[in-house]
């Protein structure tokens, strides 16, 4: 499921209230952004009790601490066959 705004924060709940809406568990996917990522969303996304946190562009430390904290893999800089794994890995599969 897919939804955007000019504010990476608005677009999260968004999804939030569609998975609602839709009754989609959100635990068994990712959020995936295309955008930084601040200490908020990863936030947002214990909030929904999502395991994966995928974005383009670098976390701030505040950030990859939380996601530690909380359990949840968070990658970034993703491109066509590479990425940073941040925290959690093993959610990871190697590509091989």
């Amino acid at each position: 499921m897919a939804r955007e705004n000019v504010r990476r924060h608005n677009a999260l709940d968004k999804l939030l209230g569609a998975l609602i809406r839709t009754g989609i568990n959100p635990a068994t996917g990712a959020v995936v952004m295309n955008s930084r990522v601040p200490l908020e969303l990863v936030q947002k996304t214990t909030f929904l009790e999502c395991p994966m946190l995928i974005a383009v562009s670098s976390p701030t430390a505040l950030a990859v601490d939380l996601a530690d904290q909380v359990g949840i893999t968070l990658e970034v800089n993703t491109k066509r066959y590479e990425c940073a794994v941040f925290t959690h890995e093993y959610r990871v599969l190697p590509q091989g």
